[in-house]
């Protein structure tokens, strides 16, 4: 069992611990020696982080200069119900897997004050795919328990980009699949563009985080329940070994964007939807409906795509599709690895509200007897 006392030994004696052997020197903490940027002519703005798959407020088009955008993210170690009876032990940022979605500019600077509760068991730090330097900044924000970290970074790539814990060593992979991971949006100052390079908007955006789980079982085959994430370690690391995941899911848990809990749209309305994958690779679909412009690979300084009917999001990273709902109904938005998606949760729904349009589809006949023929 991983104790408290291993988490507080910090960066210095993790290499001795049997569950961190291994730990690359390039992994652990650092203090660049520098003279501090000068960046006191920037305005600041503060904002409020919120759980996906909602977006916090932000503007499509920067309003002017770059600016500092400052966030705060407290890192939260929890038990979930990632289903019926299948309990993780899970570390997340904000309390939310996926983490919350950050939204700035390109030139902007991302400020974020990431905390460490003193009743939390592990360290943890942050990765941006993002930023340039460090480990993605990874190797300046190491927190134990106790601690807060502010890192700042330069936005200098527009596009949609996975952040996530990176601790070292193999405690990489395991807080990742527990739950720790999320997506920032650099936009264009000027906002997105089509493939014809003209300006494009999206009325509603949603955050939609992919996570493969892999909760041990008894001999009986029933799900494993552990008292915190150190006494669940080493039999998560077993299954996780196999590469099998026993979940899929979409934000957390299964059914965690379905029914009650579904986004809404309505017709003739531009939704934009963000989709991370930390780990593996998915193929986005969204049943009834189409990738009417797709930044497969997330990067805004790419034409997008038109007209995909699934697109791939690679292991690692985060893509961006953009639909303008043409009927009303329940829409399903599935993983299209339709194992995955049907049998280990990776579905969620899109209540869509407006009227039926019969030139782009209409019952001709409705379900009758054979024999009435």
């Amino acid at each position: 069992m991983l104790t408290r006392r291993a988490a507080l030994v910090g960066a210095a004696g993790v290499a001795s611990l049997p569950i961190l052997a291994g730990t690359a020197h390039a992994e652990t903490a650092a203090t660049p020696l520098a003279v501090p940027a000068d960046l006191s002519s920037l305005t600041r703005i503060k904002r409020d982080l919120v759980a996906p798959p909602f977006v916090h407020d932000h503007e499509q088009v920067a309003p002017g200069a770059p600016r500092i955008v400052e966030f705060e993210m407290t890192i939260v170690e929890k038990e979930i119900e990632v289903d019926d009876g299948a309990y993780l032990q899970g570390m997340t940022f904000d309390g939310s897997i996926p983490g919350p979605m950050m939204v700035v500019h390109e030139g902007d600077y991302v400020e974020l004050t990431l905390i460490n509760p003193a009743d939390n068991l592990l360290q943890h730090n942050i990765d941006f795919h993002a930023a340039t330097g460090a480990l993605g900044g990874g190797a300046l924000t190491h927190v134990n328990p106790g601690e807060k970290t502010i890192l700042r970074f330069k936005a200098t790539r527009p596009g949609t980009f996975v952040y996530h814990c990176a601790p070292g060593g193999p405690m990489i992979p395991w807080h990742v699949a527990a739950g720790m991971a999320g997506t920032i949006m650099v936009l264009p100052r000027e906002g997105l563009k089509d493939h014809e390079g003209k300006p494009v908007r999206y009325d509603r955006v949603y955050y939609i985080g992919e996570n493969e789980y892999y909760i041990p079982k008894d001999e009986d085959g029933n799900y494993k329940r552990y008292a915190d994430p150190g006494e669940s370690y080493p039999d998560t690391l077993e299954v996780m070994n196999r590469l099998i995941p026993t979940h899929v899911v979409f934000n957390g848990s299964v059914g965690a964007l379905t029914g009650d809990k579904a986004m809404t749209a309505g017709v003739g309305e531009r939704v934009l939807f963000v989709h991370s994958q930390a780990n593996r690779d998915t193929r986005p679909h969204l049943i009834g409906g189409h990738g009417d412009l797709v930044w497969e690979h997330g990067k805004f300084n790419n034409l997008p795509d038109r007209d995909l009917e699934t697109w791939f999001i690679r292991g690692g990273s985060a893509g961006a599709a953009l639909y303008t709902f043409l009927q009303p109904g329940v829409y399903a938005y599935v993983n299209h690895n339709l194992i995955e998606a049907v049998n280990l949760g990776a579905t969620a729904h899109v209540k869509v509200e407006g009227d039926w349009d019969n030139d782009l589809m209409e019952q001709v006949l409705a379900p009758v007897d054979l024999a009435a023929f």
